[in-house]
């Protein structure tokens, strides 16, 4: 039986598509579109403010999910990566590693059966920043990257939409890679600079 498990957090993403990336919104079904290069280059930044697996709390946790794609999303053969907060102990590291890779349920179940090839799990030390509207992170020697709204005559200087990503399905910003927007890692390294991002709060379990 699984275990039952609730958190509560933030979440921002950059991909190598132009803004706004096809595979959410396009007029075919979602996920479907080739990606704007052809192959889809993604990573998926949480950070945990309130956290319970069980009994276990999870507060003040980071996880990085970053993804290839080789061509439309749903057509699957993913290769996937997971970094975990160096700071998680041994029982937070599977109670984070359950609930990323989707095996105990919620939103990140969506995509296990995309995946093919799992590269691995890394304990890195996870730089999770939120400044005003932007978000960044940086794990040293492998990633950092940073997504600001995009550019709006709305007053609030943000676009919101509910574009229905597994991540937040009700309530999505439209974001653009900052310059130096880097990964490199598994032999796999881009640039997102410029390029399609997102960022919401979310409110999992399962």
């Amino acid at each position: 039986m699984a275990t039952q498990w609730q958190l509560t957090g933030d979440y921002f993403e950059n991909c190598n598509c132009n803004v706004v990336c096809p595979c959410l919104a396009s007029p075919a079904p979602p996920l479907t579109s080739r990606p704007s290069e052809g192959a889809c280059d993604v990573a998926l930044i949480f950070h945990v403010d309130q956290g319970k697996y069980g009994g276990l709390a999870l507060d003040g946790l980071n996880i990085a999910v970053v993804a290839h794609a080789p061509g439309p999303m749903a057509e699957g053969n993913w290769s996937v990566a997971a970094y975990i907060d160096e700071r998680a102990d041994e029982q937070q590291t599977a109670a984070l590693g359950a609930i990323f890779t989707g095996a105990e349920g919620g939103p990140m179940a969506a995509f296990v059966p995309l995946i093919a090839n799992q590269l691995g799990v890394k304990k890195v030390p996870i730089h999770y920043r939120i400044d005003g509207k932007a978000r960044s992170v940086e794990i040293p020697g492998i990633m950092q990257i940073a997504v600001a709204p995009i550019p709006t005559m709305h007053p609030s200087g943000e676009i919101w939409a509910n574009l229905g990503h597994p991540a937040a399905p009700d309530r999505l910003a439209l974001a653009v890679g900052s310059p130096g927007s880097t990964f490199a890692d598994y032999g796999i390294r881009w640039d997102n600079s410029g390029k399609n991002g997102h960022y919401a709060p979310i409110n999992w379990s399962n």
